[in-house]
């Protein structure tokens, strides 16, 4: 093949790639665009601080407080993440330190199954078996009555959601830490469960936290299943077996109806708003985490 044909390929392949990119940006700024012009309407009515911080959803009177919506969504995506991170990381560490090949080789394929259920039918799954268990077995353990609609059925729904990504993520940075470094903490004398946690778990330390990010964004913004178990009811949850009323559920319930209503339109705009930039936020702030425990080797 002639040079100046492959040195012309080359070239083109690099502003094709570059364009996409920009692209891609240009997607992200014109979302954010487009929803703070369609949710101006509200804030030029009432102040952003009022919005935050004010938990009253009366949209036949004007009243637009986001604050329940606000403290669903964080409540579910916690107890997510005290579900899912602890399971998550065992089941990582078990299948790369302790299975062997064949097992992983079983057991992964499996986990990423679990990744292409349509949402739906997590949804499904939390009304079905979640939402009972909760209601009949696991609230009167504490004493509480609950209709099992719950910020804890979302949490739960929400955490198997999430495992296929974190198991995927961290079985492959676990991998990636050389034979070499516990070998040397072996023959140094450590044990097996030393060597992980002072040795593997530490070096893999910035990747179990990119698989957590990334999984929490996606927990964030998942919708159907959250909403078919949290009970959508807008107040502030006091404990874990209150109902919730998340970001993503306002949004898909409402949209669509209602629409005479002045600036509930604007309201499920700034909602939608809202939640881009919770979870842009996140990702930028994690980011920054993680390159200060690179540059730092925590």
């Amino acid at each position: 093949m002639p040079v100046n044909y492959r040195l012309a390929t080359d070239r083109v392949i690099k502003h094709l790639s570059g364009t996409f990119l920009a692209v891609s940006l240009l997607v992200i700024l014109a979302i954010l665009v487009g929803l703070s012009i369609k949710s101006s309407p509200l804030l030029s009515e009432v102040s952003l601080w009022e919005v935050l911080t004010t938990s009253i959803w009366a949209p036949m009177k004007g009243r637009f407080g986001f604050l329940s919506f606000i403290m669903g969504t964080v409540w579910v995506t916690v107890i997510a993440l005290f579900i899912a991170v602890p399971l998550c990381l065992a089941a990582s560490v078990y299948l790369v330190e302790y299975g062997s090949k064949r097992l992983r080789a079983l057991v992964l394929p499996l986990v990423n199954v679990l990744a292409a259920i349509p949402p739906v039918l997590y949804g499904v799954w939390g009304v079905l078996f979640v939402v009972p268990i909760i209601s009949d077995y696991v609230a009167p353990i504490f004493g509480v009555s609950s209709s099992g609609y719950s910020v804890f059925s979302g949490g739960i729904v929400l955490a198997v959601m999430i495992f296929p990504i974190m198991v995927s993520i961290m079985v492959e940075v676990l991998k990636t830490i050389p034979a070499e470094l516990r070998s040397v903490s072996l023959s140094l004398g450590a044990t097996r469960l030393e060597t992980i946690q002072h040795v593997v778990l530490k070096k893999a330390r910035p990747g179990i936290m990119a698989a957590i990010v990334l999984a929490v964004s996606r927990a964030f913004g998942e919708t159907i299943a959250v909403l078919m178990v949290c009970g959508n009811i807008p107040q502030i949850p006091k404990s874990i077996f209150d109902a919730g009323y998340p970001l993503p559920a306002l949004i898909a319930n409402n949209f669509g109806e209602m629409m005479s209503i002045p600036l509930y339109d604007s309201a499920l705009m700034l909602a939608a708003l809202l939640l881009f930039v919770i979870i842009l936020g996140f990702n930028l702030l994690s980011r920054g985490i993680l390159r200060k425990m690179e540059v730092e080797k925590i």
